[in-house]
């Protein structure tokens, strides 16, 4: 049975995709507003000089529940990183492995200089607890800041610096890790429990697979919306729609009046794209640079996972920096420079091919959860918000609150008797 209210949601992005999906489900035929010309929020891939490249260094980690619950991962081809990382340094280089997803390479973590014995042997301990525990129950502890937490669990300053500082600033975007200790346990938790992974021909698999699950839903591209006032949205183009329920899937205070100032500026994160003859990691993993005189956070090879990033046999050279610093051509020498420390590869050699300066890459909630009541997406009559501002930044927390958000529309616009 065809419901025939009319439903708008505004953006494209995964909560959008999600909220329509479920609106579908519920004999709904939701219209998306989507001011770009393809799907995919900030989960995008772009064809470039013969090379994919993602829009900022992403993940998909295998663990989500809800990605688990909405996407076909056989469908999507994922290639998986190893477990643990490379810790590099000028002339120097090791790797710090995961001791209860590979056993057999305990003893030589136990021995690499990444931290001390009695650190290793409290990584396995977290790694095992948080397996123990809910994801609910994680974000329903006391939060405190993820650097006073790892101090308070017993961790060096050793480890601390040469493998979660650099692990997890390019993961929350900052470099103090003040982010919850919360979000840590939970990406701590997803990180062991599953794997990191991208799909075989990049990040924009994951919205384009949930585009083909829709039916019913019509998508109009080009269309921005300028303001929504109570059930009307104003377009960029000056065009006037009535609606009946509407569910905003995108930062909320920029359409909305009301909730000017409400939210906090999201993260940005620069990220750098070359390519060499070979990789110089010959392994699908994440390298972390532990100095904190690089402006480098942490680099991998796309190629590495999965050829398809690269249609000309070159090694595709993905590079993160979350320090404020100007993407200009004066970044690019430096970060080649860098890279030539790194590795003694010629600085020449590293031939640059697109730098992203992502301003909206994480949002900042003010207090991270894991979910959330369906009625607490509701800010006006007939208005909701979906979005991992809402929860926290990741992929997990943007299907979350689609999902909450349809049923929120789907409650709200049950006839009564």
């Amino acid at each position: 049975m065809k419901n025939e209210q009319k439903i708008y949601i505004i953006g494209a992005g995964i909560s959008g995709l999600i909220a329509a999906y479920e609106l579908e489900r519920a004999g709904y035929q939701p219209i998306i507003l989507e001011a770009s010309d393809q799907v995919g929020g900030r989960v995008r891939t772009d064809d470039y000089k013969g090379f994919l490249l993602d829009r900022g260094f992403q993940v998909l980690l295998t663990s989500y529940p809800e990605a688990q619950r909405y996407l076909d991962y056989e469908a999507l081809q994922l290639r998986k990183f190893d477990p643990g990382a490379l810790i590099l340094k000028p002339g120097d280089s090791f790797i710090i492995s995961d001791p209860l997803r590979n056993p057999g390479k305990f003893l030589n973590m136990a021995f690499s200089p990444v931290g001390n014995l009695t650190d290793k042997l409290k990584i396995f301990q977290l790694t095992k607890s948080l397996k123990s525990q809910t994801e609910e129950s994680i974000f329903s502890e006391p939060s405190v800041t993820t650097l006073q937490f790892l101090k308070d669990y017993g961790f060096s300053e050793k480890i601390i610096n040469n493998f979660f500082k650099p692990f997890f600033k390019g993961i929350f975007l900052e470099n103090e890790l003040s982010t919850s200790s919360r979000m840590f346990k939970f990406v701590f938790k997803m990180f062991s429990y599953g794997h990191a992974a991208v799909p075989k021909s990049g990040m924009q698999a994951i919205p384009e697979q949930l585009l083909r699950k829709l039916k019913n839903t019509e998508i109009r591209y080009h269309s921005p919306v300028k303001q929504v006032e109570g059930r009307k949205i104003l377009l960029s183009s000056g065009e006037e729609l009535e609606t009946d329920a509407i569910i905003i899937a995108s930062r909320p205070d920029n359409i909305l009046p009301q909730l000017a100032g409400q939210f906090k500026p999201s993260r940005k994160v620069i990220n750098m794209y070359f390519s060499l003859d070979h990789s110089f990691i010959a392994q699908p993993k994440i390298a972390l640079v532990t100095d904190d005189q690089f402006l480098i956070n942490n680099l991998v090879f796309m190629t590495d996972l999965s050829k398809d990033y690269s249609k000309n046999n070159k090694a595709l050279l993905s590079v993160s920096i979350t320090k404020p610093v100007e993407a200009d051509e004066k970044l690019i020498k430096l970060v080649a420079i860098e890279l030539s420390a790194l590795t003694k590869i010629n600085a020449e050699f590293f031939e640059h091919i697109k730098t992203y300066e992502i301003k909206n890459a994480l949002p900042q909630p003010e207090d991270m959860a894991y979910s959330l009541d369906p009625g607490n997406t509701k800010v006006a009559d007939g208005v909701f918000l979906a979005g991992d501002f809402l929860l926290n930044g990741s992929i997990n927390a943007a299907m979350t609150a689609g999902r909450k958000a349809a049923e929120a529309v789907i409650l709200n616009l049950q006839p009564v008797y």
